[in-house]
């Protein structure tokens, strides 16, 4: 049955089909085999209910719709101001920046489409104007922006605990260590491109530039702080942060801003919507395609016939890299999440493996597929929005995959890079 599902899921991808109908597709077929007809089709239509009602997943439009109040408004702009102002003069300084900013901006929004959005399309034209090639501008925006992916809030990792049963504070606090990691690595290979290709640096902000920088990022910089200092100071759960954020964001763009206008809230929540009803029915379907391959032992099959199972703790920990890494290079990151958890939990409970590090590796790696050809859905999103050929935006990709490979191989060799926090924050 395994075989007959992937041949009718990879067909209805390459026939043009969004998503959700070959996912849909596959798991209607898979119910009708195992139980002989659609006579109990009602059991597969509470399985899809059963995946969109913990409450958790609450936080994922509100995210959304935090997101991209923030993208319409100055928020990022005033992120970028910062940055620029304190490393923008020094060599390799402006991409810098722009990774830097990835990762503020990641950490308030949670998006890394938003990132690519919010980031990219004022700090290219600088990158270029510098002497930064396009190629090397656009792979550097395209990675560093899935650093949103590990910092929280990361609307990757709250998909994964609803289906691992795994905090999500938990998973939220062990991110920001591999974030960190990863934005150090790029920064080296900033400089380091710099220095070969001898890009001119950006004038020396004075320390009065400095602190009005400062200043009008202040309010910004409040994001974190109310997600990461309300979760973990027990103030509010991360389902009540993500409200928080949005009534933060609206009073921000709004109200002190004054960079958007009433009407727009129409736009901005009908985009949300249907962002929004589309995770939703990935993630319904995904869990009725969950339950079925479960019920049909299929995970357990394929993890013995690779001999996944004999493999150890860090033999399934590769696995879990190399599958999920290959897969969101062809498919959508949750749907991979969602379909590919469940085979490997019944290995990740054998090991006895620690289901936050997994969790952490697994959004690692959806973050590096989304960047790589042929298909990560990142690479689409700047081809629409900076109107440039497909073959150009990923000529820049292999060394940014490559230090990706790199932080998670670290993370794999020393867990406590993505552990340390999360075991100081939730020390008994």
């Amino acid at each position: 049955m395994a075989t007959i599902l992937m041949i009718i899921m990879i067909g209805l991808l390459l026939l043009g089909f969004p998503m959700m109908i070959p996912l849909t597709t596959a798991a209607v077929v898979g119910f009708v085999m195992m139980f002989d007809g659609f006579g109990q089709m009602g059991t597969f239509i509470q399985q899809m209910m059963g995946g969109i009602r913990p409450a958790s997943l609450i936080a994922v439009p509100m995210f959304i719709l935090a997101a991209d109040i923030m993208t319409r408004g100055q928020s990022a702009d005033r992120l970028i101001n910062m940055v620029m102002a304190f490393i923008g003069h020094i060599k390799g300084g402006l991409a810098i920046s722009t990774a830097t900013s990835c990762t503020l901006f990641g950490a308030v929004s949670g998006s890394t489409q938003a990132t690519v959005v919010a980031v990219g399309s004022p700090l290219r034209p600088k990158m270029l104007k510098a002497g930064y090639s396009d190629s090397f501008t656009l792979a550097l925006i395209i990675n560093a922006s899935d650093i949103a992916f590990l910092i929280p809030p990361s609307i990757g990792m709250i998909i994964y605990g609803v289906i691992s049963q795994t905090s999500i504070a938990e998973l939220f606090i062990a991110g920001v260590g591999p974030g960190l990691l990863i934005l150090f690595m790029f920064s080296l290979y900033c400089l380091f491109y710099a220095y070969k290709n001898n890009v001119p640096t950006e004038p020396k902000a004075t320390w009065h530039q400095r602190a009005l920088s400062v200043r009008d990022a202040s309010w910004p910089l409040f994001f974190p702080v109310i997600i990461v200092g309300g979760i973990y100071g027990g103030i509010f759960s991360p389902t009540e942060a993500a409200a928080v954020c949005v009534l933060y964001a609206f009073l921000l763009e709004f109200i002190i801003f004054r960079s958007l206008k009433i009407g727009e809230i129409y736009k901005i929540a009908k985009s949300t919507g249907l962002i929004t009803a589309v995770v939703f029915i990935l993630v319904a379907v995904g869990n009725g395609f969950s339950w079925i391959i479960s019920f049909a032992q299929i995970p357990q099959a394929i993890l013995e016939s690779v001999g996944v199972n004999e493999a150890g703790p860090v033999g399934v920990l590769v696995a879990i890299c190399v599958a999920f890494f290959i897969a969101c290079m062809f498919v959508d990151p949750i749907v991979v999440i969602l379909v590919l958890t469940p085979i490997f939990a019944p290995a990740i409970q054998a090991t006895g493996l620690d289901p936050v590090l997994v969790g952490v590796l697994i959004t690692l790696q959806v973050a590096i597929g989304s960047a790589t050809p042929p298909f990560g859905c990142d690479i689409f999103t700047a081809i629409a929005i900076f109107k440039r050929p497909y073959l150009e935006v990923i000529r820049g990709t292999p060394p940014f995959i490559f230090m990706l490979i790199l932080a998670a191989g670290l993370i794999i060799a020393f867990p406590q890079i993505a552990l340390f926090l999360r075991d100081l924050a939730f020390a008994d």
